[in-house]
């Protein structure tokens, strides 16, 4: 359970604790997202709406326990008074409060099981501050077990096959692997198909490890190129969104086949018309149809057009980011940084990325060899969620497999929403190595002298772009104040050495201050910002 206790929810945390349940106090509601949350009445639940839409839109489970004030207080301006259950109905499965402490277990159980079963999402439960203190006879609280785990739903077995016959006659397939794979362990039977078939594939930045990132199928390099020229593209649990340009053109064919598949009905045929839908939990579908080819084995040649122009792009591509890896100008630029990042890193680690810049191009350096070990902004964007996901994958790392890394990639922008929580990663002594890209602004900023020409000036509320932050801010000071361990780095050098003895100190926490060129940004796009990928 992770939240910010106080009224009236303390005595919760502390009942939880006696039960053995964890608790994880955090800095700040936005950031204590993961599994369980507990907050306050009135702005401690607004200040978590944005880690529930953010669960939400993302499917991912989540159960928030909010207190609210007295029942018998309603309506006459009550401490933090605010319609809190029909507040979160815009963001939630469910929300509801339990008509009294008997029935309180009824209520768990059914936003649990909201929670998991289908799509994923977030659930709230509002506890009046009354039922705190309140004493209820045992006998009469009406006992609820844990609903039994999610069923697991296949397609329609002519589906399937229509699916298997369309991906047959493609002259240029894609898979594309979205987070929804991941979240069904769907990577031993994707990764099965892709092989048996020979396939290219996409992962989206939270499929990313679903099947490893150095696979030789993977054509993320020439992303743009593998979704503008597919002719037929299977979706494993990924959404026509903005981060797939919606599915329409000029990013695909104007006559592209898409076989979706997909837990959500709601979400077949959104933004185009799919030429199949098969509607299930990813791994059984996949399971599915590996058993059509396992009848009628195929296989797309490997030495077909389509491979050798997604080879080709991809040679040309990973040549533009090498040449920018290897510059030696000071500042450093984005590049340079994640190259010398990516050579260290444990291939078993979490990566957790926010920010502009800082997490697209991450995303197309950074690698992920396994499922599940990538988090980020995701479908909503929400930036403030880096250090929270973060703390959950070190309490989850310490309990499951101790000595496993987590690396936090945060943009200097992205950090400061939620930098605060560095104090809870030092109370609860997690080695999380923080690296934050710091270009002194929000997507680019400026140098010192450039700043101090601008403030001399005038006012710097008119005179200093709104995207522009404090030139060469020591965010590791703020690690170094809690007792965790602090670098500044300018060059490659340092960021090697720095890196280094970080991974090297498994019982530390550790933030590594990256200052890079201010007006860095990525190489070369054909598409405005919004519609933005990797070449």
């Amino acid at each position: 359970m992770f939240g910010v206790v106080g009224i009236p929810v303390t005595e919760i945390a502390l009942a939880a604790q006696e039960l053995g349940i964890k608790y994880i106090g955090m800095r700040n509601e936005q950031a204590s997202l993961p599994g369980a949350c507990l907050v306050v009445s009135g702005p401690g639940l607004i200040h978590a709406l944005g880690g529930m839409a953010n669960a939400n839109i993302n499917c991912w489970p989540l159960i928030v326990i909010g207190g609210s004030s007295e029942r018998n207080q309603e309506t006459m301006g009550a401490f933090q008074e605010f319609p809190q259950v029909e507040a979160c109905r815009l963001y939630t499965k469910f929300s509801a409060r339990p008509s009294s402490i008997e029935h309180i277990p009824l209520v768990i159980e059914k936003a649990v099981r909201n929670s998991i079963y289908g799509r994923p999402g977030a659930c709230y439960i509002d506890i009046p501050a009354d039922f705190v203190t309140l004493q209820a006879n045992v006998t009469s609280i009406k006992h609820k077990e844990c609903c039994m785990p999610p069923p697991v739903s296949m397609a329609e077995s002519s589906a399937v096959c229509a699916a298997a016959s369309v991906l047959r006659n493609a002259k240029q397939p894609l898979l594309i692997i979205g987070k929804g794979a991941a979240y069904s362990h769907a990577e031993d039977s994707i990764r099965k198909l892709v092989e048996q078939c020979n396939l290219p594939f996409l992962p989206t930045p939270m499929g990313k490890g679903v099947v490893p990132d150095n696979h030789p199928n993977c054509v993320s390099a020439a992303r743009s190129r593998a979704l503008q020229f597919a002719d037929v593209i299977v979706l494993f649990g990924a959404r026509l969104n903005w981060i797939l340009h919606f599915g329409l053109p000029p990013r695909y064919q104007a006559d592209v086949k898409f076989i979706q598949i997909d837990i959500c009905a709601e979400e077949l045929g959104n933004n185009v018309r799919p030429s199949v839908t098969l509607l299930g939990d990813i791994n059984a579908v996949s399971k599915q149809l590996l058993e059509q080819f396992d009848k009628t084995p195929w296989q797309h040649p490997t030495d077909s057009q389509w491979w050798k122009t997604l080879r080709e792009k991809m040679k040309s591509n990973e040549a533009v980011s090498k040449e920018l890896a290897s510059k030696k100008s000071l500042p450093m630029n984005y590049y340079t940084v994640f190259y010398h990042v990516q050579e260290q890193l444990p291939k078993d680690c979490f990566i957790v990325s926010e920010g502009a810049n800082t997490m697209d191009i991450g995303r197309t350096v950074l690698q992920n060899y396994l499922p599940r070990h990538r988090l980020d902004a995701g479908s909503f964007g929400t930036m403030g969620v880096g250090l929270g996901f973060a703390i959950a994958a070190a309490i989850v790392a310490k309990e499951r497999s101790p000595g496993q890394r987590v690396i936090c990639v945060e943009g200097d922008s992205a950090f400061g929403f939620s930098g605060m929580e560095v104090e809870t990663i030092c109370r609860y002594n997690l080695p999380i190595i923080l690296l934050v890209v710091n270009n002194n602004g929000i997507y680019q900023g400026f140098d010192a002298d450039t700043w101090k020409k601008m403030v001399n000036l005038e006012d710097a509320t008119t005179t200093v772009p709104p995207m522009c932050l404090l030139p060469n801010s020591h965010y590791e000071q703020v690690m170094t104040a809690f007792g965790g361990r602090g670098y500044f780095v300018q060059t490659p050098e340092e960021l090697q050495n720095s890196l280094r003895q970080a991974l090297q100190d498994t019982s530390t926490p550790c933030l590594i201050n990256v200052m890079i060129e201010p007006q860095s940004t990525r190489k070369a796009q054909d598409f405005h910002w919004l519609t933005r990928s990797n070449m």
